[in-house]
């Protein structure tokens, strides 16, 4: 009788929140971030006391401010890996707001801690760097926007997410910063190219980067240092990059031991952007090898659970947020080895970092909520013109 008079009442999901995020998550994906974070842990107890010592701070100072990053990191991921994709969304465009506006006011209030490049708020027991956590926020606006285009009489959210793109990407150069740059427009591209752009389009846009880079080259004695120390035929055996060579080298294929390394007391920044070459030396091309397998274990992964994704912007933000997470680790690694320019990015989950850390733990975050188990169809029955 009550049906009748008031209708059915709307069923509600009664199982609890944690056996359900157990039962949805990626599993495999979440157990990759926690080696590749134990891992760091493991390279920090190695990398990080010549550098504490000489600054006159305790053996494991950093080691200790690691553990406390890494440990906020993971518990903002598993945060954000329980929400839904459109609280994700929400977040998201927040989150992008009070970014973009931390990024438009450091040239003002920013600082370079002597590094030559304006990227860090400085605020006494700690330094933020607003471009690590604009890029996975800057994702999935982006995203948003991409996939509301596609709908029927949508805004023209190509137009928009490219608008976007462009001036964030001059912010950066303002800084300068053309590793997060390149980074920004790399995600935002692969985005663009899934979202159904011509190859022409993507073609002229990357004859656009050369020209930018020639310009840039020219006129940035920054930019112009590091591309003039990679293209140079020898290398500087007192550089930070001649110093990585050398470990990789002497680290063979097992490597000289564990604590024997010498690397980490030429190199001023041995447990952040060439964590790898510590890695390399003391534990050898094994433990690289793990480190390369753990990271693309996580993208192809992703990629493959995105690819039965229906929702657009859940598969556009999923693509983007994986494919910049993997470039990012691809860029540290080949900067390392002498492969890239020198771009002063971290190894996600492996090097110390306070910002890197934490917006890292945001964007995995983010993936795993987008590439959680949902019911629903098959992409292949939308194309097949199955419902």
């Amino acid at each position: 009788m009550t049906e009748m008079v008031y209708g059915a009442l709307p069923l509600r999901d009664a199982e609890p929140v944690l056996p359900k995020w157990w039962r949805t998550i990626d599993k495999w994906t979440l157990t990759c971030v926690l080696i590749l974070f134990s891992i760091g842990m493991l390279l920090g107890l190695a990398a990080a006391p010549p550098l504490a010592e000489k600054n006159g701070l305790g053996a494991f100072h950093y080691v200790q401010r690691q553990a406390l990053f890494g440990g906020m990191a993971l518990a903002v991921m598993v945060l954000v890996s329980m929400m839904r994709p459109e609280m994700v969304r929400r977040m998201a465009v927040l989150g992008f707001l009070a970014a973009f506006a931390a990024l438009i006011a450091l040239p003002f209030l920013g600082t370079d801690f002597g590094k030559g490049a304006v990227r860090w708020y400085s605020l006494g027991f700690a330094s933020v760097q607003p471009s690590e956590f604009l890029k996975p926020v800057f994702v999935v606006v982006a995203a948003w926007m991409m996939a509301a285009s596609q709908q029927v009489n949508g805004p023209p959210g190509l137009s928009w997410s490219f608008l976007l793109t462009i001036v964030i990407l001059a912010f950066l150069a303002m800084q300068p910063d053309f590793g997060q740059a390149a980074l920004v427009l790399f995600g935002w591209g692969v985005m663009y190219f899934v979202a159904g752009a011509p190859v022409t389009l993507l073609l002229g846009m990357a004859g656009g980067v050369v020209l930018v880079g020639s310009f840039a080259y020219a006129n940035s004695e920054h930019f112009a240092r590091r591309i003039d120390g990679f293209l140079s035929p020898e290398v500087d055996p007192t550089t930070q990059l001649g110093f990585a060579t050398n470990a990789i080298r002497e680290g063979g294929f097992f490597g000289v031991g564990v604590g024997e390394g010498q690397v980490k007391w030429s190199l001023p920044d041995a447990h952040t952007d060439f964590i790898i070459a510590v890695a390399a030396e003391e534990y050898g091309l094994v433990l690289v090898l793990c480190i390369i397998a753990l990271y693309g274990s996580i993208v192809v992964r992703s990629l493959l659970r995105l690819m039965r994704e229906r929702d657009p912007f859940i598969r556009l933000a999923g693509t983007g947020l994986v494919v910049m997470f993997g470039a990012q680790a691809m860029i540290n690694m080949g900067v390392a080895v002498r492969l890239l320019p020198a771009k002063g990015m971290t190894l996600p989950f492996v090097s110390y970092g306070g910002s890197s850390v934490v917006a890292g733990g945001i964007a995995l975050g983010m993936l795993l909520a987008f590439t959680r188990t949902r019911p629903q169809g098959q992409i292949g029955d939308i194309l097949r013109g199955r419902s």
